[in-house]
């Protein structure tokens, strides 16, 4: 049975048709925000929302660039708690563990819609609870510049963290305290929201570059913090030591190799996981070997990335967002390094970015034998993660290649089905597992090409049965069947459920 749904007019209760359904429908586009020639300049959040007469029911929005070292969510919700104002709707592109005061304005009804493309830790639980009053909607990196754009998703006010502002009041990721590199996510925010307001702990005379334009800013809010830095960053992302998920790697290069995907020209992604990396550790070797030079990787950006750029394998970087310090470093120094926007990144009606790779590596929580793949939820049903970019990559790329062990924790990881559908199995192309290779049937393409292999390659069915020897099958899980929120395609369809966990 539903909850009471407040969000009638803004989601969208269509049912998941195909991931190609959204070409079937025109782009929707509404006006970008007024221009605004006058900025507050302010040193007081009280100020800010007495100002803006911030008050109950409106929808607020926030950017992840700063991750799990982000304070300015946390400032506003103190606000809101210190205020007591209710039924407001938050629409961050992701929520952390960081975000923890979150779960005090569930409980307290100040907050009681979510829209974001990820979520875990304490705010993931208090949901799972059954604890928000309206629902959560978990959207794609692709479709939340989509909603915003077309007016789905209205926004009354974007507090967006900005590591350094100028005078005028323009904006920039690459320098000051909280330094994060590309602000990609926060683009559609700023130019559709109906107030702006841009958050700092840096103030400069002038920036190197400009990625927030003033013109859409109403105002710059000076705090002493916006976030921790090591939260926001993690150093260098490590390639895993792992024998494990070094073999998946291994033979997730020779796969692409086969195919012929490592090639002049090529275009890739991968995650920051370990193994991702591992990957692109194999194929910036095989790129080396054969003196193959590629034109683009795109996504989150690494240090690894930047590396094979550096050393000519890669013409350029398209970055949505950096992972590490080298990413922020390069983002700030290189031409080739190059901001993009969550829309251009992912939109399906943006001609994005990720239309035009070649290959992308993702992982997965579970796959099923229709290769629907689950990174929404645990095998229990427990909010844990969210689509991000998966869906819309895995739509986009010419082929997507799912890296992931056989068995996890003792349980196997292809299922009769998933838990929760995150990404479409007609989207996905191959399952690369320790224990063998899977070839989507509908990909006789592939198939055709690596028919003549020397690689473990087995109908997906059989590495099924080789996890199930193994782990026996597990009890099949029992789920609430009340409602606390729908997984929203990138084109605005549902394609599955959230239930409230046991």
């Amino acid at each position: 049975m539903l909850k009471r749904i407040d969000l009638n007019k803004e989601i969208s209760l269509r049912t998941f048709i195909s991931s190609t359904e959204y070409k079937n429908r025109e782009r929707s586009l509404i006006s970008e925000k007024s221009i605004n020639n006058e900025i507050l300049f302010s040193n007081s959040l009280e100020e800010v929302f007495n100002t803006l007469n911030i008050k109950d029911g409106m929808t607020l929005s926030f950017h992840h660039h700063l991750r799990n070292g982000d304070f300015v969510q946390n400032m506003v919700s103190e606000e809101i708690l210190k205020r007591d104002l209710k039924n407001i709707h938050y629409a961050p592109s992701s929520i952390f563990p960081s975000n923890a005061i979150l779960s005090k304005l569930i409980e307290n009804k100040n907050v009681t819609n979510i829209d974001t493309n990820y979520l875990n830790g304490p705010v993931a639980k208090t949901i799972g609870e059954g604890k928000l009053e309206g629902l959560l909607i978990m959207n794609t990196h692709g479709g939340r510049p989509r909603k915003i754009e077309s007016g789905e998703l209205p926004i009354d006010v974007a507090f967006i963290a900005c590591p350094a502002v100028d005078k005028q009041g323009n904006g920039y990721g690459g320098i000051g305290n909280a330094a994060c590199g590309s602000l990609g996510y926060a683009i559609s925010d700023l130019k559709y929201a109906k107030k702006v307001v841009l958050v700092t702990d840096s103030m400069f005379d002038e920036l190197p570059k400009i990625e927030l334009d003033k013109k859409y800013v109403d105002v710059v809010l000076k705090v002493d913090k916006i976030g921790d830095q090591a939260g926001i960053l993690s150093g260098t992302t490590k390639i895993t030591k792992d024998p494990v998920g070094l073999k998946i790697a291994s033979l997730t290069a020779k796969l692409l190799n086969e195919l012929g995907l490592i090639k002049n020209g090529m275009s890739m992604q991968t995650g920051a996981g370990g193994t991702s990396l591992a990957v692109a550790a194999y194929v910036k070797d095989l790129m080396i070997k054969n003196n193959i030079k590629g034109s683009f990787a795109s996504g989150g950006i690494t240090g690894y990335f930047v590396e094979m750029q550096k050393l000519g394998l890669l013409e350029r970087l398209n970055d949505v967002q950096c992972f590490d310090i080298d990413a922020v470093n390069s983002y700030n120094e290189n031409p080739n390094h190059y901001g993009m926007s969550g829309s251009k990144y992912a939109n399906p009606y943006d001609d994005p970015i990720c239309d035009k790779l070649d290959f992308v590596i993702l992982g997965a929580t579970e796959i099923d034998k229709n290769f629907n793949v689950n990174v929404t939820t645990d095998s229990y049903g427990h909010i844990m993660g969210g689509s991000g970019g998966h869906s819309d990559t895995a739509h986009g790329a010419n082929v997507t290649v799912i890296t992931t062990n056989l068995i996890k924790s003792r349980m196997p990881i292809i299922k009769d089905r998933v838990t929760t559908i995150t990404t479409p199995g007609e989207d996905v192309d191959v399952l690369v597992t320790e224990r063998g290779i899977a070839i989507n049937p509908k990909r006789t393409d592939l198939l055709d090409k690596l028919q003549n292999s020397r690689l473990p390659i087995y109908p997906i069915e059989e590495l099924y049965e080789m996890a199930h020897k193994i782990t026996g099958v597990p009890n099949k899980i029992k789920l609430s069947d009340e409602v606390i929120g729908y997984v929203q395609y990138r084109d605005g369809s549902i394609i599955d459920t959230l239930y409230k966990n046991y």
